[in-house]
């Protein structure tokens, strides 16, 4: 097995080392694998004039010079992606198998941004003889991206690619759990040629970080995913500069079961998906409404298939879940479903960690769960899935849109009408059909409501990055 990273900063195309680190922790044997460096103040003001100077030289390249660039950088990380997801496996704990998976998604990012790029076409406003209107697209400028620690290579990619594509240039403040990934797509940028201070990547405490870049008048664009506290907190941060911002932040995917569907499908595919990466997605389905006509025999094959679940170190074969991330997710869990079970839910497999070192959590499942437990409310992110019985597809509806959270939702129907009423009446930025796949590099991808605002991916993404320019030009003075 590769060895874990040496850790760094990367500052104006530099590696750097810091007089204060952190520890990096192995989630499955709780045993520290690494040192992570801690930004200064001094590291970030060194970033911030290093992205000034990356961008007066990025956002003059030529869109398809920056497209070659993330097009290699990504063709390094998939020759590296056995080193990369063993990292990534270290670091999070997730199965090796999703750790290579994530590995390629990230790349995925990188190529589709890198053919935007040369895709972000203006028009020409009709107008009267001798005067043009013409619609320029601009890079915005230095963002300042904050990338989570559920997803240690995809969610970096994906602000990194999409400020890189536009030709901005940025400061990433990627997740100290989880910094292994970050690092390995700012090596690959690096080895592709990347200019100095284009990429500029930092670790340390959270609050001193987006505090200091955020009041910063040089920072135009604040991009970040997270939870949505966080999210709201940021984005006052930037109203008070006039920043704009780029949100993708919690969610609390519901998913309504018909009463015509593929009971035993839909069940193991909702279950197998509830699962993976223990939980921790921000669209991970977790409130299922189900017809309750079906509702007894869904509910005992999703259980059958996640008490099944394969949970152990994700570097072992066969391992479907690995722990959770942090210790803090086993103390939010736990109060869930202990809050949930003193309301009367049922509590039909798992429900508390298991034995040994590392932050395992059994597979848990919670049925006829009351609307005033706090889990109908909160995101538990992890491996907990809730399953309720419902009279109508009305009824569905009105469930799942009872909370404040709108980024993912899902259906499973064969019939076109309900298929209509689904995608219509669910408030969700995402939505699928007889799929629990919602976020693809060629879709755009975002919440409503609390899931926050701004796309990334598809051919909306690189708009955020961007600003519009009305130009007009008359022949004569008038």
């Amino acid at each position: 097995m590769n060895s874990y990273p040496d850790l760094h900063l990367y500052i104006n195309g530099q590696w750097r080392k810091t007089a204060s680190d952190l520890p990096v922790l192995n989630p499955a044997t709780e045993e520290e694998i690494g040192r992570l460096p801690k930004a200064s103040i001094s590291d970030l003001d060194d970033a911030l004039e290093a992205a000034a100077a990356g961008f007066r030289v990025w956002s003059q390249t030529p869109p398809v010079d920056r497209a070659k660039v993330l097009f290699k950088a990504a063709a390094l990380m998939r020759d590296r992606q056995e080193e990369i997801a063993t990292a990534i496996t270290a670091e999070h704990g997730k199965p090796l198998p999703q750790a290579r998976l994530e590995v390629i998604r990230g790349c995925e990012f990188l190529e589709w941004d890198a053919g935007e790029a040369t895709r972000t076409y203006g028009r020409v406003i009709p107008s009267a003889p001798g005067v043009r209107y013409i619609v320029h697209h601009q890079p915005i400028g230095t963002v300042a991206g904050f990338s989570p620690w559920n997803f240690p290579m995809s969610q970096p990619c994906r602000k990194i690619a999409g400020a890189i594509a536009a030709g901005c240039s940025i400061i990433l403040k990627a997740a100290e759990e989880t910094p292994a990934g970050a690092l390995h797509i700012a090596r690959a940028l690096d080895d592709a040629g990347l200019p100095p201070g284009v990429l500029n990547l930092v670790f340390g405490d959270p609050a001193e970080i987006s505090d200091h870049l955020i009041r910063k008048d040089q920072v135009r664009l604040v991009a970040f995913t997270g939870s949505t506290a966080v999210g709201k907190h940021l984005t006052t941060l930037a109203a008070q500069h006039m920043t704009p911002v780029l949100m993708e932040l919690g969610g609390h995917a519901p998913v309504i079961v018909c009463e015509d569907t593929d009971v035993e499908a839909a069940a193991v595919t909702s279950a197998v998906r509830k699962m993976r990466n223990a939980g921790q997605v921000c669209t991970s389905p977790t409130r299922f409404f189900v017809h309750e006509s079906i509702f007894d025999a869904y509910t005992e094959s999703f259980v059958r298939r996640a008490a099944e679940t394969v949970v152990g170190n994700g570097v072992d074969p066969g391992v479907e879940m690995g722990p959770l991330a942090n210790d803090r997710r086993i103390d939010a869990l736990t109060t869930l479903v202990e809050d949930a079970l003193a309301q009367g839910a049922e509590l039909k497999t798992g429900g508390r960690t298991m034995d040994g070192p590392g932050y395992f959590f059994q597979p848990t499942v919670l049925a006829n769960v009351p609307d005033s437990a706090r889990v109908m409310q909160e995101e538990p992110f992890g491996p907990l899935a809730v399953i309720n019985p419902v009279a109508s597809l009305d009824q569905g509806i009105e469930q799942a849109n009872a909370v404040p959270y709108g980024l993912a939702a899902y259906g499973f129907t064969n019939r076109a009408d309900y298929a209509d009423r689904l995608c219509e009446g669910l408030e969700a930025g995402n939505v699928s059909i007889n799929t629990l796949e919602a976020s693809l590099p060629e879709t755009p991808f975002g919440g409503v409501k609390s899931s926050g605002f701004g796309r990334e991916g598809g051919t909306e993404g690189l708009h955020n990055y961007m600003i519009t320019k009305n130009l007009s030009h008359s022949l004569s003075i008038v």
